[in-house]
């Protein structure tokens, strides 16, 4: 039935049961022409979540299409970069977890060993520890490199905790269909989908990231693969309210901060701070105790005011920090 008609996702924002769900679109281009493409999108439509498993000869075929072009390895290279770039400069404003979700689990293996390649210091052996884990299920029948990613209700019941741990180092998940449903994780702040996804299973996924944390200001889903058609058709089963604070694009976060940041550069305007600009330590030191000074010597409205629109650019910030304009206006 229509229970989201009865409580939408919209109330429970305004509830402070979730926060709103940011759309960055950071799109890897496939190497295959569009036409290949548009024709392996059609295929998919046939294809619904967990098939990959239940009907595998059926679909064996276009499931090995998709994922050699999805799972190209210069394409696997390039995302895992763009990831770990993401990640960090998201991570210098805000702190929390992240979720990654690949076409296949062959494709959340090579994804692993792209990105501890780039950052070997996250990987462990050990369960117990290491930045990033695969999380997914498997048999004795699955090539060995894979194996190791493998484990039964203890591996997934350990990682399960581990995430939920916000002082556990465990940062960020890969998975093909594991924990997008049902699985809290109130600090997780970033979703990065590279999986064709649609309907109701799309709404249940990204609403992994829209869970009420600390002083979280949303939650963002990076679209890698062109998931938003598939989003907006999602969302018509939705109220207008959802519509309207679901897939917010993070160019509206990026003109808050410019808003908020004009506000406090005009409360500013008396005051010289172009030595934080410089390259002199010493001098950026000076410019920042100068510039506390400065605020206390505001009457008391002023000093409020002022504190409100930092904690508001502050929060827009950490919402597109890693778009080219959030890099640009580093706080």
């Amino acid at each position: 039935g229509h229970y989201i008609d009865v409580y939408d996702m919209t109330r429970a924002v305004e509830d402070e049961a979730t926060v709103k769900i940011f759309y960055e679109n950071r799109i890897i281009k496939l190497d295959t022409d569009e036409e290949e493409w548009k024709k392996l999108d059609d295929e998919f439509e046939e294809i619904t979540e967990g098939q990959e498993d239940n009907d595998r000869e059926k679909y064996k075929t276009k499931w090995s299409r998709m994922e050699a072009i999805v799972g190209a390895p210069n394409r696997v290279k390039r995302l895992a970069t763009d990831i770990v770039e993401h990640y960090e400069e998201k991570s210098k404003t805000i702190a929390g977890k992240a979720m990654v979700v690949c076409v296949s689990r062959k494709i959340c293996v090579d994804l692993y060993d792209e990105i501890i390649k780039i950052r070997p210091e996250w990987h462990s052996d050990d369960l117990e520890k290491g930045v990033i884990k695969v999380v997914m299920t498997g048999s004795a029948g699955d090539e060995e490199r894979l194996q190791k990613h493998i484990g039964g209700k203890h591996r997934r019941d350990t990682l399960a905790r581990r995430m939920k741990d916000t002082s556990d180092e465990l940062q960020i998940v890969l998975v093909r269909d594991m924990w997008l449903t049902g699985f809290d994780v109130p600090s997780m702040h970033t979703m990065y989908i590279d999986k064709p996804m649609k309907g109701h299973n799309l709404m249940q996924a990204i609403a992994r990231v829209n869970r009420v944390f600390k002083d979280k200001p949303g939650g963002v889903v990076v679209d890698y693969i062109g998931i938003l058609e598939n989003l907006k058709k999602a969302l018509k089963q939705y109220t207008d309210s959802d519509r309207a604070n679901t897939a917010i694009d993070t160019d509206e976060a990026i003109a808050v901060m410019q808003e908020k940041l004009e506000v406090l550069r005009s409360m500013f305007h008396t005051y010289d701070y172009s030595a934080y600009m410089g390259s002199s330590q010493a001098g950026r030191i000076r410019a920042i105790t100068g510039g506390m000074n400065f605020v206390l010597g505001l009457d008391e409205k002023e000093q409020k005011e002022f504190k409100q629109f930092s904690i508001e650019a502050a929060k827009a910030h950490s919402l597109c920090a890693a778009t080219e304009e959030g890099k640009k206006t580093a706080l």
